[in-house]
């Protein structure tokens, strides 16, 4: 009896996930355009000679690149990726913050100058020259603010990526400009905030666009959410990863996105 249950317990820690490998967040700076910016990332070391996937990741307003990296930890859970905690600045919020003291990206193409789009631009254009950054596997994620900011990266850098995933936030006005793409989008059914109307109704507009079929079908389930997909004929499919929560982003969603991101990389 007490041999098997010795059995059991090592059992146990054998599957229990492990993050020893991941790769410890690093601040980088860079000037773009004469102001200084940061962000938090994470190299595996296999990064100088493979081909390797890249997340970028952009925390809501008034939240930072620190608490994103602890609240998303996609590092930890896709250890062979790169991935960028990015650093926004003070920015005027379109539903908060009208004064703008507290960090934040830009909502439309013109908006602040186009900082933060050419933000984007020099992370990537630097980790290109510095690592095997795989062109097919570069993916952005956001919540709020930063999901509203994935949603322009989408419009204004489509190309660029293989999958994206928003949360609790809606494209506005940059919807008459994505082209199919293979989405994830995480959406509170008790939203206060980005209303859950708003949110279907952007999901409804995102299916269509990817031509997506009318029918969703059981995808994936962790803790409150349920992921439903929708899968597209053109390859651009769609999963709505639902809970019956607010604002705030769900702990589950990080795991789930990954999975959606590898997913779209076969």
């Amino acid at each position: 009896m007490r041999s098997w249950v010795l059995t059991m317990l090592l059992c146990c820690i054998a599957l229990r996930p492990t993050f020893a490998d991941a790769p410890m967040p690093i601040l980088r700076q860079w000037q773009v355009e004469g102001v200084g910016r940061q962000a938090l990332v994470c190299i595996p070391t296999a990064a100088t000679k493979t081909k390797t996937p890249v997340i970028f990741a952009f925390h809501g307003h008034g939240g930072n690149m620190r608490n994103a990296a602890n609240k998303f930890g996609y590092h930890r859970l896709w250890p062979e990726a790169i991935v960028v905690y990015m650093q926004g600045l003070p920015t005027p919020g379109q539903l908060t913050d009208p004064t703008g003291k507290l960090n934040g990206w830009q909502k439309t193409v013109g908006d602040q100058n186009d900082r933060d789009l050419k933000f984007f631009d020099v992370v990537l254009a630097s980790l290109k020259k510095e690592y095997q950054v795989d062109p097919k596997r570069i993916f952005a994620t956001g919540h709020s603010n930063g999901g509203g900011f994935t949603f322009l990266l989408w419009a204004e850098r489509g190309d660029t990526f293989a999958a994206v995933a928003p949360a609790s936030a809606v494209a506005g006005k940059s919807l008459p400009r994505l082209k199919p793409k293979p989405a994830i989008e995480v959406a509170g059914e008790n939203d206060p905030l980005v209303r859950y109307a708003w949110q279907q109704q952007m999901m409804e507009a995102v299916r269509k666009r990817n031509g997506c079929d009318a029918a969703g079908k059981p995808w994936a389930k962790s803790g409150s959410l349920t992921g439903t997909l929708y899968p597209s004929k053109g390859g651009t499919p769609f999963v709505s990863l639902l809970y019956p929560g607010g604002h705030a982003f769900p702990d589950e969603a990080p795991a789930l996105i990954v999975k959606f991101f590898k997913e779209q990389t076969g």
